[in-house]
């Protein structure tokens, strides 16, 4: 009996050492699979894409494999996996692809398919997939005749039919008449199904596309282009400064009335709309753009519109001015519907869409900012202010200009970000503006019930000054050159 009832006691410390044992063992375990294979587990495999830019009567397909998937697949010995090598092998390469891409439409009918160009390049991430070299090769695919580009098979199966770990992502790059010009989407994924051993076909449904949406879309991307072009925006806001004076002897002296800077305002504006609308559809028809020189001259147009806000340059003269530079800003502006590389009824109405969306955004800015700048460029304090907005616009467009003649700096990076402080200024310049309007009317407001009341007005009130109802739009403070 005493060596029954002592076992257990013997056995407790046996087990609470098994235990300790056991626990440290799995937290081992734990340990081992947190931090020793957290590196396998991060290690993302390679895919594959297919992205599909729908137009009128056809689709352009680019696709980017990884070579050593397409090696592995086609058993086409690829060596080093250099441009040379692809190149001598791109007729096998096209051929296998081929074998590989057969769009299909809704009642049957195989698709046209042409492989373009073959390019090799290096990609990935260090972190993730590694570096690797991936395939790029252009199709294009055009339905037979009676069948539309909005709903079809893509028949697509490169790589996925022999690497069963391998996907393919394929999403819509472009599609006008659907409304995307500037948003691409993911339309699904291609993989092999394990337990059947084949692809299952990928069907695309695109919707239905009208001309208005592709109209809509264009104006919207007008808009957007002006929002987040910070170059053009600060090309006009700076011609916008000294548009509430007057130039006198290379100076600016005082105010102009309101009638005269909204009739000089409207003239800039219009000026500069015929110009860039001009080149616009210039350079969306084919006339050749050089993109460096077109940037390097925009920032060109900043910097002689902060010199002339800071002290006349070409007074009198600012319509043609804004005309001539509305010539440089509209070949960049062409670029955008070059890219969307689209033709006879779309290119019409993609021209007049994009060119409101910019004329209403253009409209926007000066319909916010030109009242509160009428009414603070009579006061004292719109010297300083002008001074120091040009010189900020002057500054960006310096830094700017370095870095599109090819020596990036700091100031051209500071200076895209400038843009998103719209806003903030635009409510800062109503926000002293509606502050000093305020004051004036407090102060004047005695001055008028003392006259309605028939009593004599202190001489010593602000009525003294200018400062009555009348005054007030002309009040000017002169010397502000």
């Amino acid at each position: 009996m005493q060596l029954t009832s002592t076992r257990p006691s013997a056995g407790k410390p046996r087990t609470a050492v098994f235990l300790r044992s056991l626990s440290a063992a799995l937290l081992i375990m734990i340990g081992t699979l947190a931090f020793g294979a957290a590196p396998a587990s991060a290690h993302v495999l390679p895919t594959s894409s297919v992205q599909l830019d729908v137009r009128e009567d056809a689709i352009d397909a680019t696709a980017t494999i990884p070579l050593d998937d397409v090696e592995a697949a086609s058993g086409i010995d690829l060596g080093d996996e250099s441009a040379e090598t692809v190149a001598e092998h791109s007729d096998e390469i096209s051929a296998y692809l081929r074998a590989h891409f057969a769009p299909m439409s809704d009642s049957g009918e195989a698709w046209t398919v042409t492989i373009g160009g073959l390019t090799v390049a290096e990609t990935g991430n260090t972190s993730t997939t590694g570096m690797y070299r991936e395939l790029e090769a252009t199709f294009s695919l055009t339905p037979p005749a009676g069948s539309g580009t909005r709903s079809f098979d893509l028949g697509y199966d490169v790589v996925v039919d022999r690497v069963v770990t391998h996907v393919v992502l394929v999403s819509v790059t472009s599609d006008w008449a659907a409304g995307v010009v500037d948003n691409a989407y993911e339309v699904g994924t291609i993989r092999l199904d394990t337990p059947s051993g084949t692809v299952p076909p990928l069907h695309i449904n695109l919707g239905e596309g009208s001309d208005l949406r592709g109209f809509v879309s264009m104006f919207v991307l007008g808009v957007q282009h002006i929002q987040e072009g910070t170059d053009h925006q600060l090309f006009l806001l700076t011609l916008l400064v000294p548009a509430p004076l007057i130039a006198s002897a290379r100076r600016w002296v005082g105010p102009a009335q309101v009638k005269t800077t909204v009739r000089r305002i409207a003239g800039i504006t219009l000026a500069f709309t015929l110009g860039h609308s001009a080149t616009l559809a210039l350079g969306a028809l084919g006339l050749p753009v050089p993109a460096g020189l077109v940037e390097a001259l925009i920032a060109v147009s900043i910097l002689i519109a902060a010199v002339h806000a800071i002290k006349p340059v070409f007074p009198g003269k600012e319509i043609l001015v804004a005309g001539f530079f509305g010539l440089i800003h509209g070949l960049a502006f062409s670029e955008t519907l070059r890219e969307l590389d689209l033709t006879g009824i779309r290119l019409g109405l993609s021209l007049v869409g994009f060119n409101l969306g910019i004329e209403a955004m253009q409209l926007a800015v000066v319909a916010l900012v030109l009242p509160p700048l009428i009414l603070l460029a009579r006061t004292a304090c719109y010297r300083s202010l002008r001074i120091a907005a040009a010189s900020a616009a002057a500054v960006a467009a310096t830094g700017w200009l370095a870095a599109r003649l090819g020596f990036p700096n700091p100031i051209a990076d500071a200076a895209d970000s400038i843009g998103a402080l719209s806003l903030p200024v635009v409510a800062l310049l109503w926000s002293v503006a509606l502050t000093i309007l305020a004051r004036r009317a407090a102060r004047i407001a005695p001055c008028i019930r003392a006259r309605n009341d028939g009593e004599q007005p202190d001489l010593a009130s602000p009525v003294k000054n200018g400062l009555t109802s009348q005054g007030l739009g002309q009040a000017a403070t002169t010397g502000t050159g």
